[in-house]
């Protein structure tokens, strides 16, 4: 398997594991009744898994290297939990289809940004017709899954 296929195959899976995620961590926010202490669960048995995971392959948690990353690389941990924190709490409020159509919008648009501009040292991709075209209809599919 190329590459580029496992990377969409990986994707394709967090997507789902995405979906997953949200009403499960609503559960934890409705038992607790905060959004805040379902997103802190579920940080916290992620970062039990991902420790394991450092655990048993060559991962280095405190490799030299991280001295040299710039300092909103640190950010992502931030990203992710306000992330679950707002899925936990939307979801319930206005369904996961809406919630996740929405997500996927707001993905869309920064991802089309930072391509465009190069950000975070990636590749810089302009945003093309076809690009924006394709951003347009992620937005018009979220107003119909909204309006449904």
């Amino acid at each position: 398997m190329s590459g580029a296929l496992l990377s969409l195959f990986v994707a394709l899976v967090g997507g789902v594991l995405l979906a997953a995620q949200a009403p499960t961590n609503a559960l934890l926010g409705k038992a607790s009744g905060s959004a805040i202490v379902a997103a802190f669960i579920s940080f916290l048995i992620g970062t039990i898994a991902l420790g394991a995971a450092v655990a048993v392959t060559s991962g280095k948690l405190f490799d030299p290297g991280l001295k040299q990353v710039p300092w909103y690389a640190w950010l992502g941990g931030f990203y992710g939990a306000f992330f679950v924190a707002a899925a936990a709490f939307g979801a319930p409020r206005v369904g996961l289809g809406v919630f996740l159509t929405a997500a996927i919008a707001g993905q869309l648009a920064a991802a089309l940004l930072v391509d465009h501009y190069g950000l975070f040292g990636l590749i810089r991709q302009p945003v093309t017709l076809t690009r924006a075209a394709g951003l347009l209809l992620v937005l018009v599919g979220a107003v119909l899954v909204r309006k449904s």
